[in-house]
């Protein structure tokens, strides 16, 4: 039954970031329909094509390797300057030259005589802008769509003041190694006799209402002797303790550490639904999360390759689609994990996972959205500045001239995840 239950979160999550990207895909193609722009090609996964159907003047369908995705528009790049629309220069000297000029050649394969004003090129900035972000806002939306379902309808984890776990023995915070070890003192939760189950009614004298309470409680009692008073069963209890000094995080800065007093529980947690102020508040979180990992990218991608072969895998890793399908397989399987857990984990999952697409494909690099997004805005200054200082009209920016840039970045995206998929499979990151 784990083994079913295992496949099925992981079926789940593939089957919930296919649609995502469907959907981002979706974003881009209608407001460019919308515009006029000459749409040709519509496509879920790279390789070759499992199945398509023409529509009208565009092809959908489905190819092989579902990690990506794409939509093809018509005049995405302008032609050489002084040139035709419909024809290109065929001679060029130099690699980055002759590569620039065959995608300009690649771009009007598909022009017509009467398609000169449907070009994506010849579109005002603003409509350009708001093709190339709707991937990205498509993502953004279903990100707030699942996290308002997630908070709302289920709930978010409140930590309770019953006891879930008892802690066999006292671990510094800062060692590596996170398991008992030979000469490691009992937690005084263990010494007193505490119990999964056990509910804190007092600490001290000290009536305790929530955990974050019990917490800094617990932790400002240091190294002295306390009375903790228990409901087990119906039955208030006292149990005398001494709490122990121990290395634990910082409740402000959780990555710092500090001593402080220790007792040795963990608490049971309930879900408690929220309003939409903490969705968007999470989210804001969430965002500013996704935004530090992707500034440390770099960083992390030479860990992931120490990783690869034969490091040390930490748990903050960056992972492929396999990597996070093994993450989503494990979130659903872990010991005492409940349908309504499950059914949580995997929403925030793929919500998180959205969230990552968008703010990536901001990126103001081709071949991302961001670098067309980027052209767009800069078009918009450009043209506005001239026409501030009575210039003549600049024209339509040439993103094509970037393209030398959006091969280096293709080729590193392309080595990223090929890298990544390597770790997920030979040290992949766990749960356990």
């Amino acid at each position: 039954m784990e083994g079913l239950i295992y496949a099925l979160g992981v079926v789940i999550f593939i089957v919930g970031v296919i649609v995502s990207i469907a959907l981002h895909e979706v974003g881009h193609m209608l407001p460019a329909k919308k515009f006029g722009i000459k749409v040709t090609q519509y496509f879920v996964g790279f390789g070759k094509t499992v199945w398509s159907v023409r529509r009208g003047e565009t092809e959908y369908g489905f190819k092989a390797i579902p990690l990506g995705g794409f939509v093809k528009m018509v005049g995405m790049l302008p032609p050489h300057q002084g040139d035709d629309p419909t024809t290109v220069r065929k001679t060029n000297t130099g690699m980055f030259t002759q590569l620039i000029s065959d995608a300009r050649s690649s771009e009007y394969e598909h022009v017509g005589p009467d398609d000169e004003d449907r070009l994506f090129y010849r579109k005002p900035w603003w409509q350009k802008l708001i093709v190339m972000s709707g991937g990205p806002l498509v993502n953004i939306g279903i990100a707030l769509v699942l996290f308002t379902i997630a908070f709302t309808l289920i709930g978010a984890q409140k930590p309770t003041t019953t006891v879930n776990s008892v802690s066999a023995c006292a671990i510094p915070a800062d060692r590596d190694v996170q398991t008992c070890q030979p000469g490691d003192p009992k937690t005084p939760a263990n010494e007193a006799g505490l119990e999964p189950g056990d509910q804190v009614v007092s600490f001290d004298g000290t009536a305790v209402t929530d955990w974050d309470q019990l917490t800094e409680l617990i932790r400002d009692n240091g190294g002295d002797k306390a009375s903790i008073v228990i409901d087990r069963g119906g039955e208030q209890r006292t149990k005398s303790v001494e709490t122990i000094v121990e290395v634990r995080p910082s409740l402000d800065e959780p990555e710092q550490y500090e001593e402080v007093g220790f007792l040795g529980i963990s608490p049971t947690t309930e879900y408690e639904r929220q309003d939409l102020g903490f969705v968007l508040s999470t989210m804001g979180d969430y965002t500013k999360a996704t935004g530090e990992a992707i500034l440390h990218l770099p960083q992390k991608m030479v860990e992931v390759a120490d990783a690869a072969f034969g490091g040390e895998r930490k748990d903050d890793s960056p992972m492929s689609v396999v990597g996070a399908g093994r993450v989503a397989g494990e979130m659903v399987t872990v010991d005492d994990t409940t349908w309504t857990d499950r059914a949580f984990r995997l929403i925030t999952l793929i919500a998180a996972v959205n969230l990552f697409i968008a703010l990536f494909n901001f990126i103001p690099l081709l071949p991302l959205d961001g670098g067309h997004i980027a052209g767009a805005l800069y078009e918009a200054l450009r043209r506005g500045f001239a026409k501030v200082i009575r210039k003549p009209d600049p024209g339509y920016v040439d993103v094509a001239k970037m393209l030398p840039v959006a091969y280096v970045v293709g080729a590193l995206l392309l080595v990223m995840g090929v890298l990544l998929i390597y770790a997920d499979i030979v040290n992949p990151v766990t749960l356990t």
